[in-house]
């Protein structure tokens, strides 16, 4: 397969996916990865609980008819570079990120040869996902932490470095549900990025290339700064309130789709949404 016939697959979930009815958002995953015949890797750096949660992604992967399903654990940045792990990332049609703490994810994965061998595959065509502190590593600058339920200011949230598979945009998750668009807002104002997507709970975004598509229950906001007409924060202390004027708002709930490249949600299979005449 040439380069330009890849398509490159996450699916972002913004975290409480159902995982014990029909597991809408989970069913794509493995539908995604290979259906009957996807071999997944479940990633489970991020939780202090890393067989539990581990085995209960299997039995649902498994449930929903996956050929194998396993886990790699990475306590320690020794493991990134276990030859048995290594091998199981590259016999996978998919990979999964489970929740947690995502500052486990960068400080355990980040740099090491495991993460080298992921992006490879990924490169490549496999199938990335995640859920919760999964979905935050997403980006290249991920929100580390942040207070929710609050206005935009920018001591209201940390940012690092994330694992790159979707850069130059800011994730979070739980949004609707944890109030979260004031600290999305301060996140976009501390990094280079424009585009900021909230991903409600039991929700995600399925990207393939330049596009995503929304499945699950509740709906993505998109913020966009692309082309704000002014912002103070150049001009304000970390504790002090964050102006920001002109930016765009999109809720997308199932079944909408939204371009990457031209930043505008696609109404139907032909056009994408354009700005009514003045």
């Amino acid at each position: 397969m040439v380069a330009s016939e890849i398509k490159r697959q996450l699916v972002i979930i913004g975290g409480a996916e159902d995982k014990e009815g029909d597991c809408q958002i989970l069913r794509e995953f493995v539908r995604r990865a290979g259906g009957t015949k996807a071999n997944i890797v479940i990633m489970t750096a991020a939780t202090e609980l890393p067989r539990e949660v581990g085995e209960n992604y299997i039995r649902v992967f498994e449930r929903l008819g996956a050929e194998n399903a396993r886990i790699i654990d990475t306590e320690t940045r020794e493991d990134g570079s276990s030859s048995t792990a290594l091998e199981a990332i590259n016999k996978a049609t998919g990979i999964f990120f489970t929740g947690g703490d995502q500052a486990r994810i960068t400080s355990v994965l980040k740099d090491t040869e495991l993460d080298a061998a992921i992006h490879k595959r990924f490169s490549e065509g496999i199938l990335v996902g995640g859920t919760s502190a999964g979905a935050a590593v997403m980006p290249d600058v991920m929100i580390v932490e942040g207070d929710s339920e609050t206005n935009p200011r920018i001591e209201i949230v940390d940012m690092g470095p994330g694992m790159g598979f979707l850069p130059g945009v800011v994730i979070d998750q739980h949004f609707s549900q944890r109030g979260r668009l004031g600290r999305l807002i301060a996140a976009l104002a501390q990094q280079p990025a424009v585009l900021g997507f909230g991903i409600d709970e039991n929700t995600a975004m399925i990207v393939t290339d330049s596009q995503f598509e929304v499945v699950g229950e509740g709906c993505i906001t998109v913020v966009d700064e692309s082309e704000v007409i002014h912002s103070n924060v150049d001009d304000i202390l970390k504790d002090e309130p964050l102006a920001v004027c002109g930016a765009r708002l999109h809720i997308l709930p199932h079944g909408y789709k939204f371009d990457l490249k031209t930043r505008k949600p696609i109404l139907d299979n032909r056009t994408t949404a354009t700005a009514p005449a003045a």
